[in-house]
């Protein structure tokens, strides 16, 4: 399942991360959608896939900003999903959330960040800002 819907009301607007477009991969509905809702509220525009060759679809069709994805998904995980990623806009930042510590370097050297579920919205939020701030 996907949306590619882009919310385009988003009470986060006054806080405006100049309309970036975030696109999140998750096989977890809630987590999915709050992660959602978090990132809308601070402004972005977000794009939600629940599994990686939907996300791959979405990232190859849409003008991306940032990439939030889940490493452990069925099917397709996170690191083959930006094996893919990476092969089709290279430029793109990827940040990889795991419930597991130490991920094999093979998999995070095909990120920008990688963090832990555990260390929450603020530290998402915070992470995410950097990605930004680091391409300008």
């Amino acid at each position: 399942m996907l949306s590619s819907r882009l919310d385009k009301k988003g009470s986060g607007a006054a806080l405006s991360q100049n309309g970036q477009v975030v696109l999140c991969v998750d096989d977890e509905v809630v987590g999915l959608q709050v992660r959602k809702l978090i990132l809308e509220r601070s402004g972005y525009k977000v794009l939600t896939a629940q599994d990686g060759p939907s996300g791959i679809t979405l990232f190859n069709d849409n003008a991306i900003d940032a990439v939030v994805l889940d490493y452990s998904m069925p099917g397709m995980h996170g690191g083959e999903v930006a094996a893919r990623m990476r092969a089709i806009k290279p430029e793109v930042p990827i940040l990889l959330l795991s419930a597991y510590m130490g991920l094999p370097s093979e998999i995070t050297n095909l990120v920008t960040i990688y963090m832990t579920k555990g260390e929450g919205a603020p530290a998402l939020l915070q992470k995410l800002k950097e990605l930004f701030t680091a391409r300008q």
